[in-house]
């Protein structure tokens, strides 16, 4: 066999890849059959695909990369032999099915590891397959068009899989274009905040493009700016030069009149580039009826524009024999009711083609303006815009009926709660998608120490890195925050000079939001300019400021991955640099507020056009929602709001920080008492904050939980996520007096899973009741300590004692609860394994003792003593994590719910039917101590949690059960409440 060089073996690599098609097989053979003809003596033999990959031939790595991580990610596929995507079982399926030996598997392992990551969660109805593999690839122009630009754009191999899988989950869900029924889907897609939710409608547009849908109308913000930064994006990633240049010549000026980008958008070079018109390519073109500059007014063409001209005349547009050969329209429309009106109207004007004419709507922001609501404290911009709004998208609706509606948020509750009305229009009926957290983003987890808990004995790690108060001793920390900004400009500048991947640093912004007042703006944007000017960043008084900013601060917290100076000294040269860039125009703020478009109109508040943003943004309701500030480092935020979504939608400093994410910082209101006299209240914005993350983060986790389908079918439905999610949110309910929720969560089953009931009751004689309930366990408690742990895990100390499951349930079901219905899905199942022989005997009790000098004892009902643990309520009768995380690994493995192997206390205790019960008690303020040294009942909330045995678990039934109220009409969402006699 001839010797073979790496450019021919990575020709017939890639034919015999190609040829494989979307499942592996064997390699050796493929491989022989794409040679063949050829190269018939090239060396196919495993030993020269080995010395290429360890010669670092980075192509034919390159190339095995894409092959093996779409492998790695295909879902349920028939070849995968059962094995969960994104394992290692997966990739030894792989490797088994290609016929490769242990070295090459073991070489590919490392060029090439498995990226074991989250894919989407999807809760959807039952629908009809019929985006297959094959369709996908026989008709994917754009799709591989957008996938060659983001690795263009440096994203790995494992972040476009699985934006592939993700927008997959999006397109089959909706129906077959070329069906001969006409059907509307609707579904929503949860991102996180700033996460990049617009790549993905961007990848499902293209799928959907490919697929056969020829008009894609994208509702892009409420401000032309952000309208503008949405069809920007779409023309640069999947429309492409050539659609848009519509066969002008760039090197004649007369035939680019009315041409935008070319001359004025430095970026030019970088939209996608197909060859050559699509139409001529074997595709179709892209027509856009709106441009960078100009949204939707009427149709440029007149109605023209939206004639489908047909191959067969005497077929239906969507028949196939027409689809395939007709250009697509895409409209990049700002949600206002002028805009949606003309549109509206002029598709009026189009008589027949309509019904005929596959649609995509695509709603970013879902959750703003498009929702009707009649609640006018939920929205600050108004209820009579809002609804108008939701009636134009839903006349949209009434005129195309092949069209379908696809909502993106990062706030999913008002689109999946609040409206009863949206059931007819955009509820999502269909599907509902939660995007898992991309690599790289900077979200809740990083400025929130989650699951820490201040036991006097471990203190936060996210929140000392990133998070300062408002004040401290010395008073307001707004010159703190303004010379923290500078310096990590000058720190930007330091990495980008000693070679940082990710520098330059082409943006560099600070956002300042206290109020939505436009008059409070200008007022704070004047202080600002003031303490700028009198900061002395030239002097030797600015220098000393910073030098002990950096040396308290920010080289403590630096990440050692990256280039940061030894001392001040070596940055100092860097400052003047940065406090240029940052006062270039003659000054350091901008102000972002007003109704009239032209407020937004600024240079600099174009992040696209404008090459080197470095500023201060001051403003209020516009930066709060859509808008990305980009390289925001310094956010010093001080705006209260009693709305969850809108305090989520705050979170500006959520998203993707590359090359600087040590850097950021985040100034925000502690413990601030608001107003005066009897109107007084002490806010805490940090914790306000947190909460809300907590409850978007336990909504992901329950979608995860049931997405899973049982024996073929979803455990849930769209319809049914409502009362789901309400067992931890009280407050969500439909907004109208008469509509009610129509499925009621029966059974909530988890085998396995710690459980951690929050609604106890706030009334003195509940809380009594309560722990007069728990005495039974107080009594099985021994009266010694044991030591708790698990391999490589911490330990602490704990009393423990068992009882029987019959005697647990007597106290469970005589409990009290503030919101009933949030506990008692879960007895149902604990009743229920009484019921069933054999799943659960006993129980191990477990009250953790803190050992810490800050601890709190106090005895109960004469018992213990015990160790009171100190919690809040989150937001009305609801505490936050009760939990100490150090807990959670022993008590599962007491459940035997764990394969981690605990300690002798731990391992004498385990049975195979046990269940594990772990007691928090918990005062919320100083509690009375009775005379024999026991706590006042009528202080203490006896909390808890529990990890129920594996042998609860059956595979033939659903985590969860349900009723519907009106059981004709069980998709139902909301039904009204005269129609039931509930």
């Amino acid at each position: 066999m001839t010797d073979t060089s790496s450019g021919v073996l990575l020709d017939i690599h890639t034919s015999a890849l190609a040829g494989m098609g979307s499942m592996p097989r064997h390699f050796e053979r493929w491989a022989a059959l794409a040679a063949d003809e050829s190269h018939p003596d090239a060396d196919l033999g495993e030993e020269l695909f080995r010395s290429l990959l360890i010669g670092g031939d980075d192509a034919l790595a390159a190339l095995w990369g894409r092959h093996l991580t779409a492998w790695d990610f295909a879902e349920n596929p028939q070849w995968g032999a059962g094995s969960p995507a994104r394992t290692d079982e997966r990739r030894a399926v792989v490797y088994e099915r290609l016929r490769f030996g242990s070295e090459l598997c073991k070489l590919l392992d490392e060029a090439v590891p498995v990226a074991k990551v989250p894919g989407a969660t999807v809760i959807t109805r039952e629908f009809t397959p019929w985006y297959t593999p094959e369709r996908a690839a026989a008709r994917s122009f754009y799709w591989t068009a957008y996938e060659r630009k983001l690795r263009d754009k440096g994203w790995s191999e494992a972040a476009i899989a699985s934006l592939d899988q993700a927008s997959l989950a999006v397109v089959e869900r909706l129906a077959d274009p070329e069906q001969p029924a006409a059907r509307q889907a609707k579904g929503l897609v949860v991102g996180y905040v700033q996460s990049g939710k617009t790549a993905n409608f961007t990848g499902v547009a293209a799928k959907a493009i490919d697929a056969g849908y020829r008009l894609v109308i994208v509702l892009g913000g409420t401000l032309n700016l952000l309208r503008a930064q949405t069809q920007r994006r779409l023309d640069m990633e999947l429309i492409g030069q050539e659609n848009i240049l519509r066969g002008a010549d760039v090197t004649d000026v007369d035939s680019l009149v009315g041409v935008d980008y070319v001359g004025d958008d430095e970026d030019w070079s970088e939209f996608v580039r197909h060859g050559g018109r699509p139409s001529t390519l074997g595709a179709f073109d892209i027509e856009r009826l709106t441009t960078r500059d100009n949204d939707y007014k009427s149709l440029a063409q007149g109605i023209r524009a939206l004639e489908f001209e047909k191959r067969v005349p005497t077929r239906p547009l969507h028949d196939s024999a027409n689809l395939h050969h007709t250009a697509a329209r895409i409209l990049v429309v700002k949600k206002n009711k002028a805009v949606l009106t003309k549109l509206v109207k002029d598709l009026k004007q189009i008589h027949g083609i309509l019904g005929e004419l596959p649609t995509l709507i695509i709603d970013d922001e879902s959750d703003q303006a498009s929702v009707n609501t009649s609640n006018p404290k939920k929205w600050e911009e108004g209820r009579i815009e809002r609804t108008a709004i939701n009636g134009l998208i839903s006349k949209l609706l009434g005129l195309l009926p092949r069209a379908q509606y696809v909502g993106y948020t990062a706030t999913p509750f008002a689109n999946v709660f609040i409206d009863p009305g949206d059931e007819e229009n955009i509820f999502p009926q269909d599907f509902l998608i939660s995007l898992p957290r991309p690599s790289g983003y900077m979200g809740v987890q990083d400025f929130h120490d989650l699951d820490g808990v201040d036991d006097g004995e471990t203190e936060g790690g996210a929140e000392k890195k990133h998070v300062r108060g408002i004040y401290d001793s010395a008073g307001d920390r707004l010159q703190e925050a303004l010379d923290a900004f500078v310096l990590t400009g000058a720190l930007k500048l330091y990495r980008a000079d000693h070679g940082t991947p990710d520098g330059p640093f082409r943006h560099h912004t600070m956002l300042v939001h206290e109020s939505v007042r436009m008059a409070e703006h200008t007022a704070l944007a004047l202080r600002i300019n003031t303490m700028w000017h009198n900061a002395s960043y030239t002097g030797s008084q600015g220098h000393a400021r910073l030098a002990s900013l950096f040396e308290k601060d920010f080289r403590t917290h630096a990440a050692s991955s990256l280039p940061t100076p030894t001392t001040y000294a070596d940055l100092k040269p860097y400052v003047f640099e940065a406090r240029r860039l940052i006062n270039k125009g003659g000054t350091p703020v901008i102000v972002v507020n007003g109704a009239s478009e032209r407020d937004y109109s600024q240079p600099d508040l174009d992040f696209d056009r404008t090459p080197n943003v470095w500023k201060i943004l001051v403003g209020g309701t516009k930066l709060s929602r859509g808008f990305t500030v980009e390289g925001l480092t310094i956010t010093y935020y001080r705006r209260t709001t009693q709305q969850a979504d809108t305090l989520m939608q705050m979170g500006r400093w959520f998203g993707f920080r590359p090359g600087y994410r040590d850097l950021v910082r985040l100034y925000i209101g502690r413990e601030e008492t608001l107003g005066r006299g009897r109107n007084a209240r002490t806010v805490d914005l940090y914790e306000a904050f947190e909460a809300i993350c907590r409850d978007e983060e336990l909504f992901r986790t329950e979608l995860a939980r049931y997405a899973p389908m049982v024996n073929g079918r979803p455990q849930v439905t769209p319809a049914q996520i409502p009362p789901l999610v309400a067992q931890h949110l009280p407050w969500v309910k439909p907004s109208a007096r008469n509509k009610m929720f129509n499925a009621q969560l029966v059974e909530v089953r988890s085998p396995g899973v710690w459980e951690e009931p929050t609604a106890y009751p706030e009334d003195p004689h509940a809380l009594r009741h309560n722990t007069e309930c728990w005495e039974p366990v107080f009594e099985a408690l021994s009266d010694t300590s044991v030591s708790l742990g698990v391999d490589g895990g911490p330990q602490y100390e704990a009393r423990v004692g068992t009882m029987s499951h019959q005697d647990l349930l007597t106290v469970l079901c005589d409990l009290r609860w503030s919101v009933p219905g949030q506990f008692s899905p879960h007895l149902e199942f604990l009743l229920d394994a009484g019921r069933e022989d054999g799943t659960i005997d006993d129980w191990v009790v477990i009250a953790p003792t803190q050992t810490s000098a800050r601890r709190n004892e106090a005895r109960i009902l004469g018992h213990g003593p015990f160790s009171l643990a100190r919690r809040k309520r989150r937001r009305g009768p609801l505490f936050g994590a009760i939990r100490d995380p150090k807990h959670v690994a022993a008590v599962t493995r007491l459940a035997g719910a764990s394969h981690l192997a605990g300690n002798a206390a731990v391992e004498e205790l385990v049975r195979p039917r046990r269940g594990a019960l772990v007691l928090y008690p918990v005062v919320e303020s100083e509690p009375r101590i009775l005379s024999d040294g026991s706590v006042d009942p009528r202080d203490l909330v006896m909390a808890f949690a529990f990890v129920a045995p594996p042998s609860t678990a059956r595979g033939d039934r659903a985590l969860v059960r349900f009723r519907a109220i009106d059981s004709t009409r069980a998709e139902a969402a909301i039904i009204d409440r005269d129609d039931t006699s509930a």
